[in-house]
């Protein structure tokens, strides 16, 4: 398996100077719309004809990305950077609930208090192209407390143990759009590490991730955060 963790692009919150502002599930900002096209042209590029690839071209993805799996969270910004991903690349998005950003879906002046994020039926509408979990419902997908770090290490936990039992031994290339502190929380699970108080795995918005999966239980990262698909005017 060829796994590619990607940050969704720029969002309202991710945009603010005064914190307290923040929304509970905020939509991409003009600019995370730019780079959410961006990133769709660039993941979709075909090889370039006229180059003569090294043996390690395809480590580099000189050969082109050709996902065979597309997964996002059911966070609105990552809705909206997969569904110009999987339009690009010919793919259908699947809604997969674990990969959505730590803490779940709420305000810090709701005590806690859970919200539900895009109902079902919201979801459809807004996003037709993407495929829609059972675990999203007419209800929303969370409507519980704020998750505790406890709780989201062991869900980073349970995502790393699915992906390996389902695709670990297989030549899947799956794309995952996800959050900049899940990202990081995957990362270490997948490594087999609990979370260093000392150490930040960080993200830019669109920055992808590639590990490739060995028969042998090997991991290999071939690269970390790239974002060499933006230009400088669009890094955030």
């Amino acid at each position: 398996m060829e796994l590619y963790i990607i940050r969704h692009a720029q969002s309202y919150n991710n945009a603010l100077a005064d914190w307290t502002e923040r929304v509970s599930d905020p939509p991409l900002t003009e600019l995370g719309e730019r780079q959410a096209a961006r990133l769709a042209e660039y993941l979709a590029s075909p090889p370039d004809e006229t180059e003569q690839p090294g043996p390690g071209a395809e480590y580099v993805n000189r050969t082109g990305f050709r996902f065979t799996r597309l997964f996002t969270s059911a966070m609105r910004r990552s809705l909206q950077t997969a569904a110009p991903i999987g339009e690009a690349v010919g793919l259908q998005p699947e809604v997969w609930v674990g990969l959505h950003e730590i803490g779940g879906v709420f305000l810090d002046d709701h005590e806690g208090r859970g919200l539900p994020g895009l109902k079902r039926a919201e979801m459809a509408e807004q996003f037709p192209t993407i495929r829609l979990s059972a675990e999203v419902t007419e209800e929303g997908w969370w409507n519980r407390q704020r998750e505790t770090e406890e709780e989201w290490l062991e869900r980073a936990a349970r995502v790393a143990a699915e992906l390996r039992e389902r695709y670990a031994a297989t030549d899947e290339r799956i794309g995952l759009v996800t959050h900049g502190g899940f990202a990081a929380m995957l990362l270490y699970a997948l490594f087999g590490h609990a979370k260093p108080g000392n150490v930040i795995l960080s993200h830019r918005n669109t920055g992808i991730t590639r590990l490739d999966f060995y028969d042998g239980g090997d991991t290999y990262m071939q690269y970390y955060n790239r974002v060499e698909h933006l230009p400088s005017a669009l890094l955030s």
